[in-house]
């Protein structure tokens, strides 16, 4: 029983450092799912008010989360308080194993994004794994008279202190930059417009379609083929999925960038031969006051020759921003680009984020700590 308790020890601590490390390198991407699921459970009136609330500090439960991922595991290694540690270990696995079974048996979110972007798993995959490690929690729970402490009481307390430390000075990091691996379809060296493309395995999702029409107040559902005549009066059409597809969902979706006419030059933009730059600007309003990283880096790239297209969800407020940038008294051609709110959470990381583009393809990129650096190169 010793063995198994302590092998169970050494795959949850594992497992559990190993969970968190991989969303630690890209913390936002955690905050972005929690959103997904707090705006679904608003949608169906669970707890509206709080899950709005929690949908605008989803980035702090984020950092929070990963924390104590990582801290536990270690902890659990380390066989520091075991009692207190196997009951916080035991109260996270019955909300994981809540959130993966939702996924699974709902439909309603497509992934629970246990292991962050650069390892996907299926909803059972996910849920699988969580009904494992909750058996294996309950056993170190109940048997954790087993579990020694690998070092002295002042050791294990220095590791755990700085495991909590490393942690948060990695999130914090990449909240300044970007993603220590970035694991997104927009990572450098990708051509965002193949992946904008259907998959070439792509299986589309098969459906029927049922006609209601109405005679006399009396109205009936018809299937394609076997229509009504026309003494039958159209009311609508339903559509009923038959078969779910597979693969039928590109891995660049939903980015399409809108000029001031209202339209798409996705392709005419990424197409452009020669070098330019994406300028990512989420939300003007939070820059921080009297910083010009983003205007400079405008004027000093167009100095050179270069086009900077800025992309944002908000037109009106990005345009006023960049109108009056000028060289040498000339005003520049700045074009703002506006893009999906939801497709700017995955280009853009950071809420200024730069991409040097050669074509389609993304060669350089730079959040907007690193903007300076830009500036020079």
């Amino acid at each position: 029983m010793k063995a198994a308790v302590n092998i169970s020890r050494v795959i949850v601590g594992s497992v559990f450092i190993f969970s968190g490390l991989v969303k630690a390198i890209d913390p936002l991407g955690l905050a972005y799912k929690m959103q997904e699921f707090f705006e679904v459970w608003a949608a169906e009136g669970i707890l509206k008010d709080m899950m709005i609330w929690l949908n605008g500090h989803a980035a702090l439960f984020s950092v929070v989360m990963i924390t104590l991922e990582v801290v536990l595991g270690v902890a659990l290694l380390l066989g520091w308080r075991t009692k207190l540690v196997s009951w916080l270990l035991l109260l996270l696995m019955l909300f994981f194993t809540f959130l993966t079974s939702y996924v699974l048996f709902s439909g309603k979110i497509r992934a629970c994004g246990c292991f962050g972007d650069c390892i996907p798993l299926t909803p059972i995959q996910t849920f699988t794994k969580d009904i494992i490690l909750l058996l294996l929690v309950l056993l170190i729970l109940f048997k954790r008279k087993y579990i020694n402490p690998v070092f002295s009481r002042n050791v294990n307390f220095f590791l755990l202190l700085l495991s909590l430390l490393a942690v948060v000075g990695l999130q914090r990091y990449v909240f300044k930059h970007l993603p220590v691996k970035d694991c997104l379809p927009f990572k450098v060296g990708n051509n965002i417009l193949e992946l904008r493309k259907m998959p070439k395995d792509a299986i589309p999702d098969k459906f029927d379609y049922i006609f209601e029409y109405k005679k006399n107040n009396e109205t009936k559902e018809f299937k394609v083929n076997a229509l009504p005549d026309s003494t039958w009066e159209f009311v609508e059409r339903k559509q009923l999925l038959i078969e779910k597809g597979k693969n039928n969902i590109p891995l660049i979706n939903d980015f399409n960038l809108i000029n001031a006419s209202g339209t798409d030059s996705t392709e005419a933009v990424l197409s452009t031969p020669v070098e330019y730059y994406l300028l990512f600007v989420k939300d003007v309003s939070i820059l921080p006051k009297g910083w010009t990283g983003d205007q400079r880096l405008a004027v000093v790239k167009s100095e050179r020759g270069k086009q900077v297209f800025v992309v944002s969800s908000q037109r009106k407020i990005t345009e006023e921003r960049y109108s009056t940038l000028a060289v040498a008294g000339k005003k520049l051609n700045i074009p703002v680009l506006t893009c999906d709110a939801t497709a700017l959470k995955t280009a853009a990381r950071n809420n200024i984020t730069l991409y040097l583009m050669n074509g389609p393809v993304v060669k350089s990129k730079w959040g907007g700590n690193d903007i300076e650096k830009a500036i020079d190169k």
